[in-house]
């Protein structure tokens, strides 16, 4: 008698992996070749202070194969006229129109300034609000080499356990048994004037012995900026009219008790680094100083930092045209999208005036050099 041959074990089909599907990157907008004829009071603005903001970016671009040749032709304009200067322009650049991912041609302009605070390098019961460095525990985590479109972006977020999660939110660090206590740069004495330091992204601080130290943007906790004006319109607490910087924070004086409720509905949080009090300005995401009212801040997801911007806009609260040749240098948490602009005004309450108003409609155009192509929008 003889035995079936013993029947070969059945494995389990192996799976193949799945590659990660890469995370997904919302269109912010491109950029269309335009003609020069299209860019509104060209050649009547005063060009020689563009070309000055201009000149600071080179310091960041110089080096790079697009800028190389422009930038040195720059540096050869310091008695120029203003036909000079804009001949320069337009001889070494083409005009690109910026457009929205909607194909529409307009947006957001609003303004942003460098106030002056007044504070103390240690706690008082007068000077009670800190600004916070950068705290030890606070990772940033580039992604860019695995998936290229996300060039721009950074994610942030701190270890628990094993585990990365997100980074604490506002309302966790602005708890009086705050968890990244040991951080703070310097202690001011409103927790409003710091809240909007935050959006400003830079500021003055102002001691009691009369010294003055310049901070500026070190990094942030990677939650997403909420507009405190758009919570309290939603919530019926001010209307649209007065949701400037100044009514914002008349709002907030009016109701101390439900301050730092309404505060932490941005989740949102900035951190500083102490800058050289010789800088001309502050610095911008560009890493070179901003220029009064020829600075702007933009999606650098859709207008490459350091770019000349034609920005066809109106003065604040005004139907007025405001329309000059500005520079690419600085991007915001609330900048986001194709034709979106932050108009840097300058330092003190006269910039902060201007730049509490502003909400204006405008267009833009990016100039590029000839001879080369603008990286293609997101």
């Amino acid at each position: 008698m003889s035995c079936p041959p013993a029947e070969k074990p059945v494995c389990p089909p192996v799976a193949t992996p799945v590659p990660p599907t890469p995370p997904v990157v919302e269109a912010r907008g491109r950029l269309e070749p335009a003609a020069w004829s299209e860019l509104p009071d060209w050649g009547r603005d005063n060009v020689r202070a563009s070309l000055e903001a201009f000149s600071r970016s080179c310091v960041a671009l110089e080096k790079q194969p697009a800028w190389k040749a422009v930038c040195a032709g720059a540096q050869t304009l310091s008695i120029a006229s203003d036909a000079e200067i804009n001949s320069f322009f337009e001889l070494n650049f083409d005009a690109y129109r910026v457009v929205n991912s909607d194909g529409t041609d307009t947006g957001l302009v609003t303004g942003y300034y460098e106030p002056l605070l007044r504070g103390s390098r240690t706690a008082t019961a007068r000077f009670r609000y800190p600004l916070y460095g950068v705290p030890r525990d606070l990772l940033t985590i580039d992604l860019s080499s695995v998936y290229p479109d996300l060039k721009n972006r950074r994610l942030r977020g701190r270890l628990e356990g094993n585990k990365v999660v997100p980074y604490f939110s506002r309302g966790d660090i602005d708890r009086d048994d705050t968890p990244i206590r040991g951080s703070e740069l310097v202690w001011v004495d409103d927790a409003v004037d710091a809240f909007f330091l935050h959006i400003q992204g830079s500021g003055q601080v102002e001691l009691e012995s009369g010294e003055r130290l310049r901070v500026g943007y070190a990094d942030q906790n990677g939650h997403p900026f909420k507009s405190l004006g758009r919570v309290l319109i939603d919530r019926g607490e001010i209307t649209r009219e007065r949701a400037s910087m100044q009514g914002i924070k008349e709002w907030v004086r009016r109701n101390p008790q439900r301050a730092q409720e309404m505060l932490n509905t941005n989740p949102s949080y900035v951190f500083f680094r102490e800058l050289p009090r010789e800088l001309p300005g502050p610095l911008g995401a560009l890493g070179v100083p901003l220029t009064p009212e020829r600075s702007i801040a933009v999606d650098a997801r859709v207008v490459p930092l350091g770019a000349p911007v034609h920005l066809a806009t109106t003065w604040p609260n005004t139907a007025d045209p405001l329309n000059r040749l500005m520079v690419a240098q600085d991007t915001g948490g609330a900048i986001a999208g194709g034709v979106r602009a932050d108009f840097f005004w300058g330092f003190g309450d006269p910039a902060g005036n201007q730049a509490g108003k502003m909400r204006q409609q405008g267009r833009m155009w990016v100039l590029w050099p000839k001879g080369s192509q603008p990286p293609a929008g997101s």
